[in-house]
């Protein structure tokens, strides 16, 4: 018999969703399928102050080889999973990911945690609040459990303009930008992205190649190669409603592959729950098929709204991703300083609050042709509009790189994390025109400048022929400030820009050529 004794709690209770009602326990008999996350062979070695290891970047069989899960781990979890009645589903030893399926009952004496089904306004989940724990046969071996608890994890992070009555436009065809006139007013490298691959992750809606095929037409472009990837399951499934997760989908691939029209594009769909997410991350970092060098993620909540094992463990597979060379950025959220909070707390949202990821944050950007008239936070709270998320972490420390920035006091009177570390044009009054669900509109919010950087870096990247890999270190120490387009005026409703970072808009918008000459192109 499974012996019950000598636990370690892997991950405190969860409270179940706001807005939630109890229903009863979940189906003892129902199946589901559970993600492990597995420690490493060895640590990883200590990073110089660019954050680089020893012989970096290494190759996906390189850290899988150094870095993924020894043979003695797997047979441990294989063995916990037999004495549980659990069937392993998948091995991946150097994703370092183990794949269990079983009833809620089984999973319930292996983990010692009870499920319970919730009603809410979006639907019913099956929740975990009580302690998830470990048997000392895998307590140490095991980073995180996911798959548990399936609510919806992350939102969007995009916003259609809105007309004079403050309706949104999902079917507009004036104002905005096309995403190639944003790379002009930031001076973007004359380049293509040839022999680049970039990363999006999706956790919801889909995209038309119609619209694809409209919108780069529109820009005079080849459309781009765009290659959809399932991950739990999930697929490329549009909607047809623009102001759903379609226009979040269409909006990265269109500005992305504006910017880096020659790069192959990479869309990973995955259910909208922490399990889900993580699965889509782990996948397009160890995708040896694809290879991205870059990824871009536009989805996202607040801190408080993620367990501790599972932002630790998004966490772990982004430092996994820098020791491969691979650049990961997140938007920084549309809800401003409290990121979107019902209660107004100062809020940060993850995974943009994620040491080894870039946060994105916005501005409000005005120009024409290649000159800029005016560029500020971009913040139209008041008309119900959004505005850049930003802030300090309560979760994570201070990272070194980030020690020189003035990053204040996290609202826990702690030292944190300063979020975001860069910014783009973000306001939907001055947004991106693309084509969403067979129709042109014009949408803004962070959602945009995750892509619009994931072009960014592929330009880099094609012009080094080496990928820059985790770029944090690299632009608070050794990007110069000329790299950046200082943004001093405005704030996010807590927070005020100035001169140097700020919990606004980071180090700035980007000067593209000049960035590319300070990271050595």
């Amino acid at each position: 018999m499974p012996n019950h004794q000598n636990r370690t709690v892997l991950d405190p209770g969860r409270k179940p969703p706001a807005g939630s009602s109890k229903i009863g326990p979940a189906d003892p008999n129902e199946s589901l399928e559970v993600t492990l996350l597995l420690r490493r062979r060895q640590e990883l070695p200590a990073t110089d102050r660019f954050g680089r290891i020893a012989g970096y970047p290494l190759t996906r069989e390189e850290f899988a080889a150094r870095f993924g899960s020894d043979a003695e781990t797997v047979a441990a979890v294989r063995k916990f999973a037999s004495e549980f009645n659990l069937r392993v589903v998948s091995e991946a030893p150097g994703s370092r990911t183990v794949k269990l399926s079983g009833t809620v009952d089984a999973f319930r004496n292996a983990f010692e945690v009870e499920l319970t089904r919730y009603q809410h306004p979006s639907g019913i989940f099956r929740c975990r609040e009580n302690a998830l724990t470990l048997p000392s046969a895998i307590s140490g071996l095991v980073e995180a459990v996911l798959g548990l608890d399936n609510r919806p994890q992350a939102r969007t992070h995009f916003r259609i303009r809105k007309d004079l009555r403050g309706k949104v436009m999902p079917r507009v065809v004036t104002g905005g930008y096309d995403p190639t006139q944003v790379a002009k007013l930031y001076d973007f490298p004359a380049l293509d992205g040839s022999g680049q691959s970039i990363g999006i992750l999706e956790l919801g809606g889909g995209y038309n190649e119609s619209d694809l095929t409209s919108f780069f037409s529109a820009l005079k472009l080849a459309t781009p190669s765009v290659s959809a990837i399932s991950v739990d399951g999930a697929k490329n499934s549009p909607t047809g409603d623009p102001s759903g997760p379609d226009g979040e989908v269409e909006l990265d691939i269109e500005v992305a592959g504006s910017i880096a029209p020659k790069a192959k594009i990479g869309v990973y769909f995955a259910p909208n729950t922490d399990q889900g997410f993580l699965d889509a991350l782990t996948q397009a970092v160890h995708d040896s098929t694809l290879k991205p060098s870059v990824i871009s993620i536009s989805w996202g909540g607040p801190e408080s709204t993620w367990t501790a094992q599972s932002k630790n463990a998004f966490e772990s597979v982004c430092q996994d991703a820098a020791t491969m060379g691979v650049t990961v950025l997140a938007a920084s959220g549309d809800g401003g300083a409290s990121d979107g909070e019902s209660s107004g707390t100062l809020a940060v949202d993850f995974p943009a609050s994620s040491p080894h990821v870039t946060g994105c944050g916005g501005t409000k950007l005005t120009g024409s042709g290649s000159t800029i008239s005016g560029e500020q936070v971009w913040n139209e709270l008041s008309n119900q509009e959004g505005a850049t998320g930003g802030g300090v972490s309560e979760f994570f420390p201070l990272p070194i790189w980030q020690q020189g920035a003035g990053v204040p006091a996290a609202p826990n009177s702690k030292t944190g994390r300063g979020v975001p570390d860069v910014a783009g044009n973000a306001d939907p009054e001055t947004g991106y025109r693309v084509f969403v669900d067979g129709s042109a509109t014009v949408i803004g919010g962070t959602s945009a400048v995750a892509p619009l950087w994931a072009g960014l870096i592929a330009l880099i990247n094609q012009s080094r022929k080496q990928p820059i890999g985790f770029l944090n270190p690299l632009i608070y120490t050794q990007a110069a400030e000329a790299s950046f387009h200082d943004i001093t005026t405005g704030n996010n409703g807590s927070y005020d820009a100035g001169k140097g970072w700020d919990a606004c808009t980071g180090l700035g918008s980007p000067d593209g050529t000049k960035l590319l000459q300070a990271l050595g192109g």
